[in-house]
């Protein structure tokens, strides 16, 4: 059995074993020289860098957009867009970058043989749609991480509240503690309730550089427990398990509706598979037609038509509640 395994394929197995020992190495002594405690999140490493408090929330409120409203490139609602996807980027260097990407691709088109005029007529949507398109992941990608840290941060201040600390150094306990993206917002509740700002208003700042909609009902109990009183333990408590509740909820809902996002997902993959197999099996099947006006606006009815279709789809599989 011995004589049937060649010394080539030793000497795979062992290089291979050698690879992966080295890049274990290799992610050892990088991991190995961080404090996890100091640069927790991105308030905790400006920290690091020499600034003062002040400083960092000077910072801080730069990056997101809170420094001022005085670029005409800056749209309202694109600039609360860009605050609520935790973007650092200033809006004119993004939208620069974007524009510049949509241009790149519409070359790209045109190389590989669309007409001028459809490369030119598609670089304008796509300008346009492509900056929209990633701070809206980014949101949403930022927003379901968010979630899922809010119940930890509740039962934080719940337990530092019966420890008996006051609500501000709660927050500020949250800070130290939990990573971006609430780490830095609850870092920049603190820094701001240091400077003078009241705690529900700064409450109130966060929700709007936030915007999760589950952050209302925290905002209003520190704003009725600091008006009227009660016990904000009980009441912080409470609502840390309706929130993970509901995201249970809906993570139980989409997985239900899984599956008319993936019809949505093969249906529009199919098209283009299906072309570019038979653009290798036949290459001729296509190619005559290409120069023919015709056949791109049929192109762009197909891809229309499909678009409409699966924005359908995902309307149909989309629950809000």
């Amino acid at each position: 059995m011995l004589e049937a395994i060649s010394p080539l394929h030793v000497i795979y197995a062992t290089a291979a074993l050698c690879a992966i020992m080295v890049a274990e190495a290799v992610y050892l002594l990088v991991a190995g020289r961080k404090d996890r405690r100091s640069t927790i999140n991105r308030r905790m490493r400006l920290h690091q860098s020499k600034l003062t408090q002040e400083q960092v929330l000077i910072q801080l409120r730069k990056e997101r957009g809170d420094g001022g409203r005085g670029s005409v490139l800056s749209l309202a609602r694109l600039r609360d867009l860009r605050t609520q996807s935790g973007l650092t980027m200033p809006l004119p260097q993004f939208l620069a970058v974007t524009t510049g990407a949509a241009i790149l691709a519409g070359i790209v088109a045109g190389w590989f043989g669309l007409p001028l005029r459809f490369a030119l007529l598609a670089m304008l949507p796509t300008a346009i749609g492509f900056p929209v398109f990633v701070l809206r992941y980014l949101r949403k990608k930022r927003l379901k991480k968010f979630a899922v840290q809010l119940p930890e941060a509740l039962e934080l201040i719940t337990r530092s509240l019966k420890a008996g600390h006051p609500v501000p150094v709660a927050i500020a306990m949250v800070a130290r503690e939990m990573p971006d993206p609430i780490g830095t917002e609850f870092g920049m509740i603190a820094d701001e309730v240091t400077y003078g700002s009241d705690l529900v208003t700064a409450l109130n700042d966060m929700y709007r550089r936030v915007g999760h909609e589950d952050l209302p009902l925290f905002v209003t109990a520190v704003s009725i427990q600091s008006t009227t009183g009660g016990n904000l333990r009980e009441i912080l408590d409470g609502l840390a398990n309706v929130i993970r509740d509901r995201g249970k909820l809906r993570r139980k809902v989409r997985s239900i509706s899984t599956e008319g996002r993936m019809s949505a997902y093969i249906l529009s993959a199919l098209p283009v598979l299906l072309a570019l197999a038979m653009t290798v099996v036949a290459p001729d099947m296509y190619g005559e037609s290409m120069d023919e006006p015709l056949t791109w606006y049929l192109i762009g009815g197909t891809v229309g038509w499909l678009l409409l279709g699966n924005a359908v789809m995902f309307k149909m599989a989309s629950f809000r509640f």
